[in-house]
């Protein structure tokens, strides 16, 4: 379920951050701001060693995240974030942001 806020503004993406993001405690951070922000998604580890993310919500929170994604928990590195337009199914049920 994609939100809507105030202005109408909404944005999805598929979220890539790179670098030292594994074994740090990088998926918690970013479900505690996500959470934080009211955003729908999933956060996950991939084999390559990067985390991936789908986060859905008003833009301004999404871009919230983005930045909280560039700085990282202490102890994480953070090398590269990219993204890139995402759907999700409007008739997809709301769900707290999530660890899959």
């Amino acid at each position: 379920m994609v939100r809507v806020d105030l202005d109408g503004q909404e944005q999805s993406c598929l979220i890539s951050v790179i670098g030292l993001v594994q074994g740090v405690g990088f998926r918690w951070f970013v479900l505690q701001k996500a959470r934080a922000l009211k955003l729908d998604g999933w956060v996950r580890n991939l084999d390559d060693g990067s985390v991936e993310a789908l986060a859905a919500g008003p833009k301004l929170a999404v871009d919230q995240l983005l930045h909280c994604l560039r700085e990282g928990p202490e102890g994480s590195r953070v090398d590269a974030v990219t993204l890139r337009p995402a759907e999700l199914a409007s008739s997809a049920p709301h769900r707290p942001f999530r660890i899959i």
